[in-house]
């Protein structure tokens, strides 16, 4: 999933972006003002928007967004009416753990309607994103932390493809270097793990453009 959160205090933004980038999502952070702008730029699979009292209306950006599930979180209730309806619009309200929000989240996932929102699979690939416990074809496949977040960000936006730049920009959260091949070297590392025993092979090199994981298989 591709995430749009929408927050004006820095820091807020900042904390909630790095965990959910540390649990394998691709995040923008946007201003209120900027908002918008990013939303007619880019496709975003989830919006999360911070709402507060007397803050101006949403409702163009919730109109670009179209189908686009929307998480919303405020420190007062009041807010929602400011904001005007949204069907099925989840609330949470602050303060709230780390936890919580990560589970609201992950329920909203595009598999979580079909089984457990905890369980993403690909093919005979499977990620448990609760036990971090990855496994291929009913094997167990034993992946450092950061390859576990390298692939867990793969497989969120499997058939899409990711620039170098963009996976390290939201595995790594570091500027990439195209001088070097930081990000290659990771992800033939993973692919020794994920593809290499197996004759599907699911992470692909797009020539020029990234790499996109997919089940050509079953195309």
């Amino acid at each position: 999933m591709k995430i749009l959160l929408v927050e004006d205090e820095v820091q807020a933004g900042s904390h909630l972006r790095r965990g959910l980038v540390e649990n394998g999502f691709a995040v923008d952070v946007a201003s209120r003002n900027g908002a918008v702008a990013m939303a007619r730029r880019a496709r975003y699979d989830l919006f999360i928007l911070d709402i507060k009292p007397g803050a101006p209306r949403l409702s163009n950006l919730l109109a670009i967004g179209g189908e686009a599930p929307v998480l919303l979180l405020t420190e007062e209730s009041s807010a929602l009416d400011e904001l005007g309806p949204h069907p099925l619009a989840p609330c949470l309200l602050k303060p709230f753990g780390f936890s919580e929000f990560l589970n609201q989240v992950r329920r909203m996932l595009p598999w979580a309607g079909s089984g457990n929102p905890m369980v993403a699979r690909i093919a005979d690939l499977e990620l448990d994103l609760e036990r971090h416990r990855t496994t291929r074809g009913g094997r167990r496949v034993d992946l450092t932390p950061k390859e576990f977040l390298l692939l867990g960000f793969l497989v969120r936006n499997a058939g899409r493809v990711l620039s170098r730049s963009v996976i390290a920009d939201q595995v790594w959260d570091i500027n990439f270097d195209s001088h070097t091949n930081f990000v290659d070297v990771h992800i033939r590392r993973l692919r020794s793990k994920v593809d290499d025993p197996f004759a599907n092979k699911l992470i692909h090199t797009v020539r020029g453009a990234g790499y996109v994981l997919e089940d050509r298989a079953a195309a």
